[in-house]
């Protein structure tokens, strides 16, 4: 695994809120983590989460976006320890500038043949919490290409997007309706091979183009919460027992739903 990121692209991903990491998997390690993610996608069978009631309405159009399977570390050890690979937070966390980093959750995004395209979006107001710190990691498993469907990221979108969202449906641009300032800024396409990673920041806009080919794009994805991060009242992936228990501005510190990965205390993984 490459963990040697250079001042550069630490600069880099900061100024845009995006950074491409060319060969961060091995040949070997990305031999695991496709036999892994796909042996845990294929035990969660149709369920999306593991433990949480799954509420959304999606549409007909959401269900050709990708095939999403959430939290698979929890369900598969072999998941479960490529996602709390202290090196991985490691490196999620010189980006971010944070000392420490709780697993959100993970995300197997399987785009299928023809699958449609994803909007613009931003993720972390989605979740639990409010911080503009937030990163997340894109591993691509298969070649994200221009014709499968790979990201697209609007440069520096983080130094000025609100925790103001829109959901993944089918027009693509909808986000540009609530950042209309942003919506002649061209979006830079990351096409990267299998093994490759992408990391973003939370608030940073991107998408992905449509798969225009017969065969799957697989990508396994982790979201980040800086350790320290309180509670914003979105329920997200938070189990009805931790629900239960908190109110707004309590700390998100469940160390067995959202554990730490970076630094990690010995024998804890």
């Amino acid at each position: 695994m490459r963990t040697d990121l250079t001042a550069a692209e630490i600069e880099s991903y900061r100024d845009n809120g995006f950074l491409v990491v060319e060969g961060f998997l091995d040949a070997g390690e990305l031999d695991e983590w496709r036999a892994a993610v796909d042996e845990a996608v294929a035990d969660r069978g149709q369920v999306r989460f593991n433990d949480v009631v799954d509420s959304d309405d999606r549409s007909a159009y959401y269900e050709q976006v990708f095939v999403q399977r959430v939290n698979l570390w929890q369900t598969n050890a072999r998941v479960r320890a490529l996602m709390l690979d202290a090196r991985l937070g490691g490196v999620a966390a010189a980006l971010a500038g944070v000392d420490s980093l709780r697993i959100w959750h993970d995300q197997a995004l399987f785009k299928p043949p023809w699958g449609n395209p994803t909007a613009f979006h931003l993720d972390v107001p989605y979740w639990s919490f409010h911080r503009a710190d937030a990163i997340s990691l894109w591993v691509a498993l298969d070649e994200a290409t221009l014709a499968n469907g790979c990201l697209y990221y609007v440069p520096g979108s983080h130094k000025v997007a609100t925790f103001d969202n829109v959901g993944i449906g089918g027009n693509i641009g909808s986000l540009f309706d609530v950042y209309p300032e942003w919506r002649s800024v061209p979006a830079v396409p990351c096409p990267v091979a299998a093994g490759g990673a992408l990391f973003h920041n939370g608030l940073t806009f991107h998408g992905a183009g449509a798969n225009m080919t017969p065969r799957w794009r697989r990508a396994m994805t982790c979201g980040y919460m800086p350790d320290g991060a309180v509670f914003n009242g979105i329920a997200n992936v938070l189990h009805p027992d931790q629900l239960a228990r908190l109110s707004l501005g309590d700390r998100l510190d469940d160390d067995e739903r959202q554990p730490v990965v970076y630094p990690m205390s010995k024998g804890s993984a």
